[in-house]
């Protein structure tokens, strides 16, 4: 898959957000993406009482905060309809009733949306494209933000890169796939048969025959859970937990 020419003279960011519990300790990821100048930079941070909403404006308002002297056309690749409808629709009334809902209600991550406000507008006209790009569907850039934000949210420390795209180790991060081809990919992992559901809380791995068995186990706690299709597969699981077994 070949990479879309109007990036290629482009700022391209993906950017996510976690939160362990609603609210709960949090991080959120970015990474930036100048092709023209051969640069890669990740970002990150941790809260440790937020939301995941929180999180994923504020992995949104760092990266332009970043770029604010870039002249470049940025797009943002967020899986965050909140954070999308937000910017491109909500805000603007929301600043003209002074920040608050129709019921007179102050609204929610109020600060952090009059710093995307300011952000937003300050850019050049139709400098910044937000596109929704769906989680966990193998998109190279949004796997990677995901694995930031959720890691530093359990308070692991995260090595953040900064340095030249043709270094860049996840070779295949400027590979977007259309709408379509996310539906497509979304629709086929589903599909697939499980080997296993894999469960860890506390150091303590579990596998369960069935999806039903690994959510009650996992719902409402620290975990992290995820579908096996294979030996293989369930193998690579582990190692990227670091669990030996």
């Amino acid at each position: 898959m070949a990479m879309n020419k109007d990036l290629e003279n482009a700022l391209i960011i993906f950017t996510d957000g976690s939160s362990l519990g609603n609210p709960g300790p949090g991080g959120w990821g970015t990474l930036m993406i100048y092709p023209k100048l051969d640069e890669v930079i990740e970002l990150g941070g941790t809260k440790i009482k937020t939301t995941n909403n929180e999180m994923e404006l504020t992995a949104i308002v760092s990266a332009l905060s970043y770029a604010m002297n870039s002249e470049a056309p940025a797009y943002i690749y967020t899986d965050s309809q909140y954070a999308i409808n937000g910017i491109n629709k909500w805000m603007y009334g929301w600043e003209k009733n002074g920040w608050q809902t129709q019921n007179k209600e102050s609204i929610k991550n109020k600060e952090i949306w009059q710093l995307l406000y300011d952000l937003v507008t300050n850019r050049p006209k139709n400098s910044l494209h937000l596109q929704h790009v769906r989680g966990h569907v193998g998109v190279p850039g949004n796997e990677r933000v995901d694995d930031i934000a959720r890691e530093l949210a359990e308070g692991i420390n995260v090595p953040l890169y900064r340095g030249t795209l043709s270094d860049y180790p996840i070779r295949n991060v400027l590979q977007i796939p259309s709408s379509e081809e996310q539906s497509s990919g979304a629709k086929k992992s589903s599909s697939k048969k499980a080997y296993s559901y894999l469960s860890l809380i506390n150091k303590e791995l579990e596998r369960h025959d069935t999806w039903p068995e690994c959510e009650a186990r996992v719902r409402g706690k620290n975990a992290k859970y995820k579908k096996a299709l294979s030996v293989e597969h369930e193998k690579e699981i582990l190692k990227e937990w670091g669990v030996e077994k």
